[in-house]
């Protein structure tokens, strides 16, 4: 009975073995390919490894790298034996970390590479429990001389051993799995407390593909591009749980700097990006323009205006196009958005897919209208997926249509709640904050949200986040964000209003590549952010990109004043999640006084305000803002 992730790899195994590739990870500019038999052998003997250090059922498995097999194998591994794993952002600071294994109780961490085992290192006196620290990567570790530190391949030879003296010792174990042991805890972003582990079983990650895959008609052994982080529930479901139970073909790029290569290599059937990366490559693509001769540029847009964005709007409407647009498109298709696709390494996608955030309506418009099919989903790390948008019928503003089988409502107070088998067990060490959570049997998302005449969900905000100006006025401020963040000139921003103010104001990141090489083309001089950021110049072009937003707001909610500010929202300073979202109570706190400058009128503000570095030292930053009318 194939009811735990392990069995379904073992099934594989069996069915599979050396004849299918399971995994293709890029070194040295050189595809290295994993088949079934591999992948099978790997987690054994780690899991045989982690035995051998006293790893029992129940036992928590640390992972902090970026992705890799590695990563796969190890939390295989400890499900294999009955243990849980859970996954650490590898740009968390020593704190953040220290947090996480305290918390989860971890007495094992596998990391990938010297900086990673540098940052745990530094936590072993606070962290008494820890056992053992496993690294996959060796460089710059081979003079490390701690009894704390082994390598991948020595835990695997020590399985190897243990193998020896116990054997059918891992299948054994891997027999006795439940479907419903807990598998992995995935910790929640953090927007408005202290991370919570949320508990999840086998039954529900199986659960959660199946609807997915069932809505989607996921195929088997479809190329599988692994670019977001396993920490991030979203690439446990697709990367490593429809990975197994669709056999697929997980491609993992070399480094961060390499993936845009990599992936038009690979060219997938099945990529997710999350809304803030859907948005970035939407910037690029008009940055590039803007950038390119007068003759591909007017190419460009004559392709979009009268083929792509018509077409696009024809199968919204599911309306047919008539013969003129249909031999159009298929040109303007083979002369622009063909080469398009494949310089952004889109050519064979089938789906691609975003979540975590919502998603301007004109990114989902313009990729449509060039030919790929960007789908929007709906779902948390407690409830798994629950709606997605049915082929042929994407609706740019939704989330989707509710997955078959999934049980959802919305509440009286305008809340999205869910219950099901996909439905977190609970969280970790919090049985109240669990038991706050549920309701009549469901599961409170504090999401807002609708249906609409077509039965498709519209994600509104989080309900704590929808906020009322003095005069009564609602608004949702992500609703604006996401359009904003539609500029190519626009990277982040956060937009400010409620009960005691009159008006709205926003607090705008430029994208400095972005309005650094604009800033060039109007041949305006600049040195740092600061500088950019406060241009006269910047600040009319940042004007324009949010007054084209404000045309389409309401005139009660429209922004009325912005600055940009001096630096960037930093995940490091706690500023956002590691997954990018805004940490609102944290950020109008920290900028309560510029925000309060906006309010009263000034034309600039000085700032002086703590940052830190990567290296994680801190100094101060001082500038004057500029503060802009609308």
């Amino acid at each position: 009975m194939t009811d735990t992730l392990p069995k379904i790899l073992r099934k594989n195994y069996e069915k599979y073995g050396a004849r299918s590739v399971a995994m293709r990870r890029k070194e040295f500019g050189i595809w290295t390919e994993y088949t079934w038999d591999d992948y099978y052998n790997h987690v054994k003997y780690f899991a045989l490894g982690l035995l051998s250090l006293g790893f029992k059922k129940g036992d928590k498995l640390a992972i902090i790298g970026d992705n890799d097999p590695e990563w796969y194998w190890a939390e295989m591994s400890a499900l294999a034996i009955r243990g849980v794993a859970f996954g650490i952002y590898v740009d968390c600071m020593p704190d953040e970390i220290k947090y996480y294994l305290e918390h989860s109780d971890a007495m094992i961490v596998v990391a990938h590479d010297q900086e990673q085992v540098d940052k745990i290192l530094q936590l072993r006196t606070a962290i008494p429990d820890l056992k053992k620290i496993i690294y996959w990567d060796q460089k710059g570790l081979w003079n490390y001389r701690d009894d704390l530190l082994a390598s991948f391949e020595e835990i695997e030879n020590s399985g190897r051993q243990y193998e020896r003296d116990h054997p059918d010792a891992f299948e054994n174990i891997l027999q006795q799995g439940d479907s419903e042991d807990i598998a992995i805890f995935c910790y929640t972003s953090g927007t408005t407390g202290s991370p919570k582990g949320a508990m999840l079983s086998h039954t529900n990650l199986l659960h959660t593909v199946k609807l997915w895959s069932s809505a989607d008609n996921m195929q088997e052994h479809e190329d599988y591009f692994s670019y977001i982080p396993p920490a991030w529930v979203t690439e446990q479901f697709l990367g490593i749980c429809m990975g197994l139970t669709k056999a697929w073909v997980v491609n993992f790029p070399e480094d961060a700097e390499t993936a845009q290569k990599d992936l038009r290599e690979i060219g997938p059937r099945r990529l997710f990006y999350g809304a803030r990366l859907w948005e970035g490559v939407a910037s690029l693509i008009q940055a590039k323009i803007a950038e390119a001769s007068p003759l591909k540029r007017w190419s460009y847009n004559f392709a979009l205006k009268r083929a792509g964005y018509p077409m696009a709007q024809c199968k919204r409407a599911k309306r047919e196009p008539d013969l003129l647009l249909k031999i159009l498109y298929e040109l303007m298709f083979l002369l622009v958005f063909r080469p398009l696709q494949n310089k952004l390494g889109l050519t064979n996608l089938q789906v691609g897919y975003t979540a975590g955030a919502a998603i301007a309506p004109q990114t989902m418009e313009l990729f449509h209208a060039f030919g790929v099919n960007i789908k929007n989903l709906y779902g948390s790390t407690e409830i798994g997926v629950v709606s997605i948008h049915p082929d042929g019928d994407v609706k740019f503003e939704s989330v989707g249509k509710i997955c078959d089988g999934c049980d959802v409502k919305i509440s009286e107070e305008g809340e999205i709640m869910a219950k099901g088998p996909a439905v977190f067990v609970g969280y970790y060490k919090n049985e109240e904050e669990t038991r706050k959570k549920f309701k009549d049997g469901y599961y409170r998302t504090g999401d807002a949200g609708y249906f609409d005449n077509d039965n498709h969900l519209i994600y509104w905000d989080r309900l704590s986040e929808i906020l009322e100006l003095s005069n009564g006025s609602k608004f949702s401020p992500q609703f604006i964000e996401v359009r904003l963040r539609f500029s190519p000139y626009i990277r982040d921003v956060m937009v400010i209003g409620g009960k005691e103010r009159d008006f709205v104001v926003a607090m705008i990141n430029i994208d400095y590549d972005n309005v650094g090489k604009w800033a060039e083309r109007q041949h305006l001089s600049y040195t740092t952010y600061v500088d950019l950021s406060q241009k006269k110049e910047v600040c009319e072009l940042i004007k324009k990109e949010t007054d084209g937003v404000n045309h389409a707001l309401p005139e009660d909610v429209r922004i009325k004043r912005f600055i940009n500010l001096h630096k960037e929202f930093d995940a490091d300073e706690a500023e956002l999640t590691r997954t990018r979202k805004l940490k609102r109570d944290l950020l109008e706190k920290k900028y309560e006084k510029l925000i309060q400058s906006m309010y009263n009128g000034k034309s600039t503000y000085k700032v002086e305000t703590e940052v830190t570095y990567q290296d994680g030292r801190r100094g101060i930053m001082q500038a004057d803002v500029s503060i802009n009318e609308l």
